[in-house]
C-alpha cells in the first residue's frame, strides 16, 4: 500500500527558517564592537547540543531553551571580555534568540506552502521564543509547536511522533523540513517524510556548510521558495 499524502509540514527553525548566525553577529557587533562577533555567535551555538544533552541524558530535568541559552551565555561571556555585564544586559542579550531574522525567502516561501499544507514549527526553541520570532519576522505559522510541549528535545522520538499525534495524523502524513541531516534522519526513523533545505551560510561566510543531497530525503531544495515550487504551491 502507498503512503497517505502529506498534509502537515513541520519546520526546524534555527538555521532552516531564520539566520541565527547573521542575526547574532549584527546585534553583538552593534552592542560590543570590540568583540569578535563571528566567534561569539559560533561559541554560543556550540553550547547548544551539550546543554540539551544534559536534559536528554537525565542529568537535569526539562528546562526551556531560553534557560539553556542563558547558561551558555554566562559561560562564554568571560572568554570575550564581557564578564562585567550586569543582569539587565545579560537578559537583553539572551533574548536575541527571540529577534532572529528570517532568511530572505522564508516568509514568502511559507506563505506559498501554507496554501496547500498546514504549516507548524517543530523546534527545540520554546513557545514564547518561537512566537515572538514569528511575530517580528512575519512568519505565517498555522501552529507553533515546540519541544516544550513534549518535554523532550529533538531528536527524541516523542517530539516527531507528538507532532503527528497533535494533529491526529499518521507519521507518514507529516513532513519534517530542516537544514540539518541529523534532524531529518531522526524524523525518518519515526516514519515522517523529509525535505532538506540548503542553508550554506548557516554558520557564516567563513564556515560554508556542505549542502550535498542525501538520497534518503524525499525532497531537496535550495530554499523554501524552491520547496514550494517542487510541492506545487
Amino acid at each position: 500500500m502507498s503512503n497517505p499524502p502529506v498534509s502537515l509540514l513541520v519546520f526546524d527553525i534555527f538555521g532552516t527558517v531564520v539566520d541565527w548566525h547573521g542575526s547574532i553577529v549584527r546585534e553583538v557587533s552593534a552592542l560590543y564592537p570590540q568583540v569578535d562577533a563571528d566567534a561569539f555567535a559560533l561559541a554560543w551555538r556550540a553550547g547548544y547540543q551539550p546543554a540539551m544533552q544534559r536534559v536528554r541524558g537525565g542529568e537535569i530535568g526539562f528546562v526551556r531553551l531560553d534557560e539553556l541559552h542563558r547558561g551558555i551565555l554566562d559561560d562564554i561571556l568571560p572568554r570575550f571580555g564581557l564578564a562585567h555585564l550586569g543582569e539587565a544586559e545579560r537578559a537583553q542579550l539572551n533574548r536575541v534568540w527571540h529577534r532572529l531574522n528570517p532568511w530572505p525567502d522564508s516568509a514568502a516561501g511559507l506563505t506559498r506552502l501554507k496554501r496547500r499544507f498546514t504549516i507548524s514549527t517543530l523546534s527545540n526553541g520554546n513557545i514564547g521564543l518561537l512566537t515572538n520570532m514569528a511575530k517580528r519576522g512575519g512568519l505565517p505559522w498555522d501552529c507553533v509547536l515546540s519541544a516544550e510541549v513534549f518535554r523532550a528535545y529533538k531528536p527524541d522520538p516523542r517530539v516527531y511522533l507528538g507532532a503527528a499525534e497533535t494533529f491526529g495524523l499518521s507519521p507518514a502524513e507529516v513532513m519534517m523540513v530542516a537544514a540539518h541531516h541529523e534532524d531529518l534522519a531522526a524524523a525518518r526513523d519515526c516514519g515522517l517524510a523529509t525535505a532538506y533545505i540548503e542553508r550554506p551560510l548557516e554558520f557564516g561566510a567563513n564556515n560554508v556548510k556542505d549542502v550535498s543531497p542525501v538520497a534518503a530525503n524525499g525532497w531537496h531544495a535550495r530554499d523554501l521558495l524552491h520547496l514550494a515550487d517542487q510541492l506545487g504551491c
